[in-house]
């Protein structure tokens, strides 16, 4: 299938989205590519292209920092961490829905009166449709919701993935984010895996998703050594702050392809429509014949 072309409208309104997305909540919306120029994301997020580094054929690290046998991409030169935004184009209709559950340090304080993070129903509805998905945590949100983070962890339909310990940019610029200095992200990245055992949290995968999307070769470098594979994606919901279920489902229906990478959000209070418009994409998309899958499955399927 292929996508729509969006009116220029309908890009701008999608590239907006993404930065109000990364500029509060912060969860994506920026290139997931690594093409541009060191630390400065792309405006839009939408269609990142992104090809591993030779060979092509998956591996499964030794001893990944995420403690699982989950199959990643071989390392780039200099053993940098490799890039995955989308699986095979021609292996069938598989796509797989990420969901990225975002907490950053100064959002305690408003968890503790009452702000909702999570999104329970969500989870729910992916549970009550058969759908594997990934979520990429912050180790902020597993220490907020351990109870929950081990309960999707525990769950052989989900997988959790890393979004680092509390959402700070790996490189700059990036939306104003609060900054990982160089020598401290591979430690982030460790710490958030920490966090995920310390909560009892066991499907973890070596995978990671930098916040904002921005990344640089130099970065790539430094987490090289955790062995984790970075996935981005080539799909945005654009649900981030979104007051519709309708405009969501129509902007994944729309760009969905074989091997695809959607990424959406599993947070209550920014992302507020999101379980409605799962419920209106997977259908849809199951009768077009797409399966879903975990980002695992794409990654063993290169």
């Amino acid at each position: 299938m292929s996508p729509k072309i969006h009116p220029p409208r309908a890009r701008r309104v999608l590239a907006a989205a993404a930065v109000l997305l990364c500029g509060t909540l912060a969860a994506c919306g920026a290139d997931g590519s690594g093409a541009a120029a060191p630390g400065k994301p792309s405006a839009a997020a939408s269609r990142p292209a992104v090809t591993p580094t030779a060979p092509t054929a998956p591996t499964a690290p030794t001893t990944p920092a995420g403690g699982s046998a989950a199959p990643t991409l071989p390392p780039g030169p200099g053993g940098a961490a490799p890039v995955f935004s989308h699986g095979k184009r021609d292996g069938g209709k598989r796509v797989a829905l990420t969901f990225d559950a975002d907490m950053t340090a100064d959002q305690d304080e408003r968890a503790a009166r009452g702000e909702r993070f999570d999104n329970p129903q969500l989870i729910a509805t992916l549970r009550r449709l058969k759908v594997p998905a990934t979520v990429f945590m912050t180790g902020k949100w597993a220490e907020q919701y351990p109870a929950q983070a081990r309960s999707i962890g525990g769950d052989p339909l989900f997988e959790v993935a890393n979004h680092s310990y509390a959402h700070h940019a790996f490189s700059t610029p990036c939306y104003k984010l609060p900054t990982v200095p160089l020598k401290g992200a591979r430690a982030d990245v460790e710490r958030a895996f920490d966090a995920f055992r310390r909560a009892g949290v066991k499907n973890t995968v070596p995978y990671f998703r930098f916040p904002g999307g921005c990344h640089n070769d130099a970065v790539l470098r430094a987490i090289g050594p955790t062995k984790a594979t970075a996935v981005q994606w080539d799909v945005v919901s654009g649900d981030a702050f979104a007051k519709q279920a309708g405009p969501v489902a129509r902007e994944v229906l729309s760009q969905v392809k074989p091997g695809s990478v959607v990424v959406m959000h599993c947070t209550r209070s920014a992302a507020p429509v999101t379980e409605e418009a799962v419920r209106r994409i997977v259908p849809e998309l199951r009768a077009r014949g797409y399966e879903f899958v975990r980002v695992s499955d794409l990654i063993a399927g290169r």
